[in-house]
């Protein structure tokens, strides 16, 4: 049954979204990031990091030892408020909850002897790449969405292209900094705290307050050479998907966009310092269309086609249009004339997207959009495709794959070796004529528990 709106703001943020987002987020948005990119700039330029962070961690022993001295009456969070999350869900646990104030989003320390680098959970994928790699570093594992946080991917899940090879964000992840519940501030790694170490990532903040990490640097190169493959029926998918999923020697990235249940764009990359002066496309350029588009373009040629991408631009080519979800919050956000004349303001900050959501937007959200990932068994794949398109039919879907090692930690394969899984995401709004949220969610919930996914 239809909403009704109650009133004309409320009618104008169902129906008009997009006005309010162009007219009021998107210049927000804009002026954010240069705030904070800013004073990104002058606290890693011209102030001493790693003093400020000894300082802000003692400030939140002392309040983790105020409220054991107050009795613990309230179970124990952070201050941050759920809309600041870069996920669909806008969390009212920590309503209830005793909050700890952490202000910690600075890049520590580079250390190229030790080949990491250290920094703090709430530090962006946008701040670590724009920091690494004009000093000629990147980290084997950098998600595509600029503002996806440190402590967010270990906490979560944090996956990319060249999890192929590196496994997920936690398996590049060399140590973790805590203040535990009694206030006392430990480091983890496999040699020390091996137990905490290899129970933090998925705990998602139960077992203390995240206050530093240090994650792997490798040498980065300017530009990946990617090569988009066309390929039609879902067992060629598969098969194709499979094989260069494997084939690790020789792929440095592995990503593919379904556009239907029998047709898909593979891409496959390569880190390079050659490439072809005619044949360079700056993806990330606010004109260019968004990269999903720009991918789909390819479904009817017949020859692999081979661009050379900036690394930049390629690691967050799916920033622009949040994937392709900006699709639905701006229709005409791909259009020529918006992306020369607007593009530059895209996209608007996923935060204040939530920050700014009524009730009905919401319930029109839960109801009628989907946002799932599932981890499963790359030998599953095929079965796991035919689900999502009988439950939800949503497309594109992203196809993305992951080693995971066999001491893996709390999340490891059932096997004794190390296993490749694909991360099946779906995101959007289902057209599945039997679509039910929570029916649906629950057959998907299944099928993941039955292949040990």
């Amino acid at each position: 049954m239809p909403h009704k709106p109650d009133g004309l703001v409320e009618h104008i943020l169902v129906n008009y979204r997009w006005v309010f987002v162009c007219c009021f987020l998107l210049p927000a948005s804009f002026f954010y990031n240069i705030w904070f990119y800013f004073r990104n700039w002058v606290v890693f330029t011209l102030s001493s990091a790693p003093d400020k962070h000894d300082e802000r961690v003692r400030f939140i022993q002392k309040q983790v030892s105020d409220w054991n001295k107050a009795g613990r009456k309230k179970k124990l969070c952070t201050a941050r408020p759920g809309w600041q999350t870069v996920s669909f869900r806008r969390p009212k646990y920590k309503d209830d909850m005793h909050q700890v104030e952490v202000n910690l989003v600075d890049i520590l320390e580079i250390d190229a002897h030790r080949k990491v680098v250290r920094v703090e959970p709430l530090v962006t994928m946008g701040q670590l790449s724009a920091t690494l790699n004009p000093l000629g570093w990147t980290i084997p594992v950098l998600p595509e969405i600029d503002d996806l946080t440190v402590g967010g991917l270990i906490m979560g899940t944090g996956i990319e292209s060249s999890s192929h090879r590196h496994g997920l964000f936690q398996h590049i992840c060399t140590s973790y900094e805590l203040v535990l519940s009694d206030g006392s501030v430990i480091k983890a790694t496999k040699q020390s705290n091996p137990d905490i170490f290899y129970s933090i990532p998925w705990s998602y903040g139960t077992i203390g307050i995240l206050t530093a990490v240090e994650i792997q640097i490798v040498p980065a190169k300017p530009y990946v050479k990617l090569v988009y493959k066309a390929v039609k029926g879902l067992k060629n998918i598969v098969k194709e998907f499979q094989a260069v999923s494997k084939d690790t020697e020789r792929n440095e990235f592995v990503e593919g966009l379904m556009y239907s249940k029998d047709e898909a764009i593979i891409m496959t990359g390569n880190l390079t310092d050659r490439p072809d002066p005619n044949n360079v496309n700056p993806i990330g350029k606010w004109y260019k269309p968004w990269f999903f588009i720009h991918a789909r373009n390819m479904l009817g040629l017949h020859q692999p086609v081979t661009e050379y991408i900036p690394l930049r631009d390629y690691y967050h080519r799916h920033t622009k249009s949040i994937f392709w979800e900006l699709q639905d919050i701006i229709p005409f956000g791909n259009n020529v004339i918006f992306r020369y004349l607007f593009g530059w303001l895209v996209p608007p900050k996923i935060s204040l997207l939530k920050l700014t959501q009524t009730a009905a937007v919401k319930k029109l959200y839960e109801n009628n959009h989907v946002i799932q990932d599932m981890l499963v068994p790359i030998s599953a794949m095929e079965e796991s495709v035919k689900a999502f398109h009988e439950e939800f039919k949503v497309y594109p879907l992203w196809l993305c794959p992951f080693v995971l090692p066999n001491d893996a930690g709390m999340v490891h394969p059932r096997t004794q070796t190390s296993e490749m899984y694909i991360d099946i995401g779906v995101y959007g709004v289902p057209t599945a004529a039997g679509f039910r949220p929570k029916a649906s969610t629950r057959v998907i919930e299944k099928l993941v528990t039955r292949l040990k996914g």
